[in-house]
């Protein structure tokens, strides 16, 4: 095996590509990006990049000097356009060609934007998602302006925080009954939901964006779902990602809530591989994706090693993390499934932890400015040990007395 080219240069990508060196692989690696710069993370985008404390450069994974110290050849503003598998080779729009040995997909997420009749693609009208997403609606971020965030997941939130802390009038509207419907509880969604209105933004919960008409000064009429109306200057959505499956599925590998793949990081093809947010894996007699920064680049680096016959099974440990305002949200482990939840005070002011269990079984954990209460959990968690539920709930008594089993 002589070359290897890796799809997708992100934070998944690069940590394939700079993983297979450090394995020892010593032949040709290509790393292509559809983005013209060069891997870069994507969670500042919409925290401290967004708000003005994160400089360019240092958003990016590694400096250019890197590829050519580990001799990874790093092909940016380049757009697949087709893969084919029995020949092995990546087909590229300016007619160039790959060939490898061996291909990974670490093609990321898409963004999911509003429909062209919400004036959806129109200017003014933001994803967030990308550097360009970024840079685009940076101007926007003005004290004084009105912005509607459509969609109250932790990317609206936290686009909600930065335009608040910069001096905009923010109103966020979520269709669901509450904001973080599919990913935590009540009480965290009840948590963030004051933390935000304490800062001034008007949260509109179970009233959709219905119309959007953009209007001869620039500004946009928005009719929500309980018929009531305002003017805003943009608009930023925040409704989510879908897996970027296409060049797969066009392929004809498996696609399973993402592409495909086993405990080894393998697709239905035995010479390609795909690892990151644009994957879905074996996890506890379950298939899951994870869209995490710390699974994409855990699963890429075993996955490398297994593109060169030296892996073992990937085991995902979930955690995730979200910053709105001064707060910093640890998330440990995945609550699907949970009947119960243990709200715990934290030992600083105002911080707060919430436990997510099964029966008597811990599941996951929202540590809200509590450090503790997440270490502590996921060191439980992923040990598969579960305090006790009584005693989790009284906060006298410090988490590292508690008994488990």
């Amino acid at each position: 095996m002589t070359q290897i080219a890796v799809i997708g240069a992100g934070q998944a990508g690069m940590a394939l590509a700079a993983r297979l060196r450090t394995l020892g692989f010593d032949g040709r690696i290509t790393l292509i990006g559809a983005e013209p710069t060069p891997p870069y993370q994507r969670p500042p985008l919409s925290k401290k990049y967004m708000a003005g404390d994160m400089a360019l450069e240092r958003l990016f994974l590694r400096p250019t000097k890197f590829y050519e110290d580990n001799d990874i050849t790093l092909h940016t503003g380049a757009q697949v356009v087709a893969l084919d598998p029995a020949a092995m080779t990546v087909h590229l729009a300016d007619g160039a060609t790959v060939r490898a040995d061996r291909i990974a997909l670490t093609t990321g997420a898409d963004p999911i934007t509003l429909p062209a009749q919400l004036c959806g693609g129109q200017p003014g009208v933001y994803t967030m998602r990308t550097l360009a997403d970024a840079d685009a609606m940076a101007s926007e971020f003005r004290a004084g302006r009105r912005v509607l965030v459509v969609g109250g997941g932790y990317i609206g939130l936290e686009a909600a925080a930065v335009a608040t802390t910069k001096g905009l009038s923010v109103t966020l509207v979520e269709m669901a009954p509450r904001i973080l419907a599919r990913v935590a509880a009540e009480q965290t969604a009840d948590w963030f939901r004051s933390l935000h209105q304490a800062q001034g933004v008007d949260i509109r919960e179970g009233s959709g964006l219905i119309a959007l008409e953009r209007l001869p000064d620039g500004t946009f009429h928005a009719t929500l779902g309980d018929q009531t109306s305002l003017i805003v200057d943009f608009v930023v959505c925040g409704i989510g990602v879908r897996p970027t499956t296409a060049l797969a599925a066009a392929a004809g590998l498996a696609i399973d809530n993402g592409i495909a793949v086993d405990s080894f990081g393998c697709t239905s093809h035995p010479a390609i591989f795909a690892a990151g947010v644009c994957a879905s894996f074996p996890w506890k007699d379950q298939r899951i994706r994870l869209e995490s920064v710390p699974h994409a680049i855990a699963q890429a680096e075993a996955t490398a090693a297994s593109m060169l016959d030296a892996g073992t099974a990937y085991v995902a440990r979930p955690w995730f993390w979200s910053d709105q305002y001064d707060v910093k949200l640890r998330i440990a482990g995945l609550n699907t499934g949970y009947d119960s939840v243990i709200v715990r005070q934290g030992d600083r002011p105002g911080s707060q932890s919430h436990w997510y269990f099964a029966g008597d079984r811990l599941l996951a954990v929202d540590a809200m400015k509590d450090p503790r209460a997440y270490m502590a959990g996921k060191r439980w968690i992923e040990a598969d040990q579960s305090p006790h539920k009584a005693s989790l709930a009284d906060s006298s008594l410090p988490l590292k007395t508690l008994n488990v089993c």
